[in-house]
Parts: structure tokens; C-alpha cells; sequence
């Protein structure tokens, strides 16, 4: 009896050695976390938003100049990038400069107190900033991007506060559209109902269920292949009434995703059209393994471009 633990470790160590995927995404989510931990006290300070001029080459390189000549509606709109829970705008000091770097002139991130607040009073402070930056742009639309807990913000947002009129595209990472079981490990006699809203089936994920026939947003849901906060088949998001394309990308864990190059390869990619379904690289570069795909059921015609 006194081996079994040894045995069980030795079952362990054989699967990590045969798995050198598993080991090389282990890594990286390590990495992606102890990045975002040492940026995270410079993301508490408020952001502030870069002027540009949409139509201007000056100074651009290669792949801002193809953007803007071969598509400048999508160059010039904007993408706000949410954040999730307990979290800050550093989370995504890579995408926002990947997002720069490939043309995209207008990526700013917002700081909202998740940590305090219920999804539908933090879809209200959203539903201010967006309004806040169309007004400052001159875009009547924008695009999200979204981690974690922020994804279930902005998704309220559209579907529930009519903010569809205003976001062309949401995109998703590792957030819980189905729930995660993790919430069930805080006990039920702590009173933090955000955490309580995320558990599977809970009255927030029912109220995102019901009907929003009409929504004109496009959805781009990805999720972490080794996402152990957010399992990828809870990262997908399943709703008749609305367009959009589900995405796993193998490899990849909670903290990794909004830090990853492929991922944000693969935003640019679906920013940059903003006619027909949304597109996802078949090959991520860099990466061997190909992300895996599920497209639900389209209805209808995808959302026109507004400007």
C-alpha cells in the first residue's frame, strides 16, 4: 500500500514524458503568468489613448501600410480590450502592440472593478467607455476583445443593453460562456455573488441563453487547448441567435492566450475584414499544431459595416 503514491507518480511522469506538447504549454502558461505579474502594477495606472491620424503613412511599416491601403475602414476602427477578473489593462501589453504593429491604429484597453461589482454594473461602465471612445474616434463602432470574466461583461453588453449597435466584433478568450466548475470550490456561504454567476447553469449564464434574435455582432469565441480555469468546451460559446465561430487553440492555458502570437495573428486576421464570417488562420505560424475549429450555425446575413 505504501507504493501506490510512488506508482502513481511514475503513471504521472510517463504521461508528461510521452506529452511534450502538454510540457511545452505548461511552460508557457508559466511564463505568460510570470510576464503579466511583473507588468500588472504598471497596467493600475491609467491608460491613455494614443492619437492617429487613420489616413497618414507616414512612419509606417510594411504591414501598417497594407492594412491601411487594402482595408482602412478596419485600420481606422476601434478595439477596446477588456480584461477579466481580479486583473488590469496589463494583460494585454502584447496584443495591443501586436494589434499596433499590424495597423490597427485605435487599441486601447480600460480598467474596470471586477473584483467589486456584478457583470451587469460592469457591462454599464462598459457600455460609458465605448460610447465615450466612438464619440472621440468618430466610429459609431468598434470591436472588443476580451479575457477571461470580461468577455461575460462585454457579451451582457451586447446581447443585454443593446450594445450590438455599437460593437462589430466580440472576441473572446478562455471566457466561461458555459460557467467553469472551478466557482463551485468557493463555498456557497461566501458572499460573492460574481463568483457564484459563474458556476454552470447559474441565473447570469440563463439570462445570456435566452433569445437575441436580431443581435448585429459578430463573435469570435477562442479558447485554451490546456485552459484548466476555463475548459475549452466552456469556452465555446453556443447560441442559435447568434454569428460567430468557436476556436481551440492547442498548447495554449488561461494566462497564455491574450499573450500568445498566434492568437493575436489570428485577431488581426478576423479585425481586418469586416464583410462575410470571420476568418481564422489555417496554419497559426509558429505554432506545429493547428487550432481546432467548430462553426455553429450562421443566421443569416453577418453584420454591415457601420461607420
Amino acid at each position: 500500500m505504501a507504493s501506490a503514491p510512488f506508482d502513481v507518480g511514475r503513471a504521472l511522469t510517463r504521461r508528461v514524458a510521452a506529452a511534450p506538447a502538454t510540457v511545452l504549454g505548461l511552460v508557457t502558461e508559466a511564463a505568460s503568468l510570470a510576464t503579466h505579474v511583473a507588468f500588472y502594477p504598471a497596467g493600475v495606472r491609467a491608460g491613455h489613448a494614443r492619437a492617429a491620424d487613420r489616413y497618414s503613412l507616414a512612419g509606417l511599416g510594411p504591414l501598417q501600410r497594407g492594412l491601411l491601403i487594402g482595408h482602412p475602414a478596419a485600420a481606422g476602427m476601434p478595439i477596446l480590450l477588456v480584461h477579466g477578473l481580479v486583473d488590469n489593462r496589463s494583460i494585454f501589453a502584447r496584443l495591443q502592440r501586436t494589434l499596433r504593429h499590424r495597423g490597427f491604429s485605435h487599441v486601447e484597453t480600460v480598467n474596470l472593478p471586477l473584483y467589486a461589482i456584478d457583470v451587469p454594473t460592469a457591462a454599464r461602465m462598459l457600455a460609458v467607455t465605448v460610447t465615450e471612445v466612438c464619440g472621440r474616434t468618430g466610429y459609431q463602432q468598434i470591436h472588443i476583445v476580451a479575457h477571461s470574466l470580461g468577455g461575460l461583461v462585454a457579451r451582457y453588453y451586447v446581447q443585454r443593453l443593446a450594445g450590438d449597435d455599437r460593437v462589430h466584433t466580440l472576441v473572446t478568450l478562455g471566457t466561461p460562456h458555459g460557467g467553469t466548475r472551478l466557482a463551485h470550490l468557493v463555498p456557497r456561504v461566501v458572499p460573492y455573488r460574481l463568483v457564484a454567476s459563474l458556476r454552470p447553469g447559474s441565473p447570469l449564464l440563463t439570462e445570456l441563453a435566452e433569445p437575441a434574435s436580431g443581435c448585429g455582432t459578430r463573435f469570435l469565441a477562442i479558447g485554451g487547448g490546456l485552459d484548466s480555469v476555463v475548459r475549452p468546451e466552456s469556452a465555446a460559446l453556443r447560441h442559435p441567435d447568434l454569428v460567430g465561430r468557436n476556436v481551440t487553440v492547442p498548447g495554449l492555458g488561461h494566462h497564455a492566450l491574450p499573450f500568445n502570437g498566434d492568437v493575436a495573428h489570428g485577431i488581426a486576421a478576423a479585425l481586418a475584414e469586416l464583410d462575410g464570417p470571420i476568418s481564422w488562420p489555417a496554419q497559426p505560424t509558429g505554432q506545429p499544431l493547428t487550432a481546432r475549429e467548430s462553426i455553429p450555425a450562421d443566421r443569416a446575413e453577418p453584420p454591415a459595416q457601420r461607420r
